[in-house]
């Protein structure tokens, strides 16, 4: 009727075939090209390589994400009244034991008699800084001089910023000990002391000290030659909350000397009160739960402080004006830094992925048209463009 038939053509290749899968092509929104009437080429198999190939990147950069989560950080006023903190501190001096005044005056006017609550142990000078020199981690030393940041250092604290570090570091060490010191050998000189401990302080501005004995307060009939004074020492470990031994804080691991006898050193330290939470968020976890803070009952959430350190130090006259020693100025900030790790809903994850596929999708076969018609028009500028389904007079004159 229409002509195909007596030029060998067949109508039905250019129609919906009729039953069910015909009827079922009818309504969809996305009719596709019969295959008779496409020709594969090498150009589009590997156009459709690499966008696979950018799917399964992008597949995978976003289940790796998800399953690592996202830290949400939140910035509160601490809630409650706070009464106590804790002290942990791990230091040699190279003084003798016996000629030591260690204490702490805080703001409300008490006096804490520290030396009596923390630990000392008499020990050699020579044998820490051996242990320093052996302790080496990536080729550097652990133990800095204040002077000192290098990058293992550096990369270290960052690492203790994230949730996931954090916890992970607390659950190694449950038991909190304080390390043992290198053990006295036979002929080693015993000329400093090893103070160590935690004890327990108001929670307000304080003033940690030592000093030398007879020197800072009125203790009538004691009073030491300046020549036997050094206050170069070695800070293991300065901390405040709840010991966890393996976290690094600002001071840690640092070595401050001097030939001078009559020295002071001061630090100045904003302590910050600090949640780590994983799972769940740590504000609705510090509103709901305040509880699970003070017992650190919970193995996803842990309570600490981070502190912020700035030094100076000065050698000082020989004079009942000025007291040498070595003095930590703490002030608690009145803020709650709470960092959380989240996880999203799995669903969520299969929205991004399909989200994500699609348009890479999409983007793909538009960058593949748009560059196979920009080749098509340089191809006819240059003369060697052949059009298509397009009859010339040439072909009419042959007819």
């Amino acid at each position: 009727m229409n002509g195909f038939a007596s030029h060998g053509l067949d109508e039905d290749a250019f129609g919906e075939k009729s039953g069910l899968q015909g009827g079922l092509k009818t309504f969809d929104a996305f009719p596709k090209t019969k295959p008779s009437y496409t020709a594969p080429s090498r150009r589009g198999g590997q156009w459709t390589v690499l966008i696979l190939v950018i799917c399964t990147v992008f597949t995978f950069s976003e289940f790796r994400t998800w399953l690592r989560g996202s830290e949400n950080h939140h910035f509160s006023v601490e809630k409650g009244v706070g009464h106590d903190l804790q002290l942990n501190l791990d230091l040699v001096v190279r003084m003798p034991c016996d000629t030591l005044d260690v204490n702490i005056q805080d703001a409300s006017g008490d006096r804490i008699l520290a030396g009596d609550l923390l630990q000392r142990e008499r020990t050699s000078w020579k044998l820490w800084m051996d242990k320093r020199n052996r302790e080496t981690s990536g080729g550097v030393h652990e133990y800095q001089t204040l002077s000192q940041e290098d990058t293992e250092r550096i990369s270290a604290r960052e690492a203790d910023a994230h949730v996931h570090h954090v916890l992970g570091e607390v659950r190694k060490n449950p038991r909190r000990k304080f390390a043992k010191g290198p053990r006295l050998r036979r002929g080693d000189t015993v000329d400093s002391c090893r103070i160590y401990g935690s004890l327990e302080g108001n929670k307000v501005q304080g003033d940690f000290h030592i000093t030398a004995r007879g020197h800072g307060y009125r203790n009538f009939g004691e009073h030491l030659d300046h020549g036997v004074f050094n206050f170069s020492h070695m800070v293991t470990e300065l901390s405040f909350g709840p010991h966890y031994p393996t976290l690094l804080n600002p001071l840690d691991k640092t070595i401050a000397t001097t030939e001078s006898h009559y020295y002071k050193y001061q630090y100045f330290l904003s302590v910050v009160p600090t949640l780590y939470s994983k799972g769940a968020s740590a504000l609705d976890t510090y509103t709901n739960h305040p509880d699970l803070i003070s017992t650190n009952r919970n193995k996803n959430l842990v309570f600490t402080n981070q502190y912020a350190a700035t030094t100076q130090a000065a050698d000082l006259p020989e004079n009942p004006y000025f007291i040498p020693g070595i003095f930590f100025k703490y002030n608690i900030e009145p803020i709650l830094l709470m960092i959380s790790e989240e996880r999203t809903s799995f669903l969520s994850l299969l929205i991004r992925l399909v989200n994500t596929v699609s348009g890479v999708m999409v983007t793909g076969g538009w960058v593949y048209q748009i560059s196979g018609w920009v080749g098509e028009l340089v191809n006819r500028k240059r003369g060697r463009g052949k059009s298509e389904g397009v009859l010339t007079g040439k072909h009419y004159a042959e007819d």
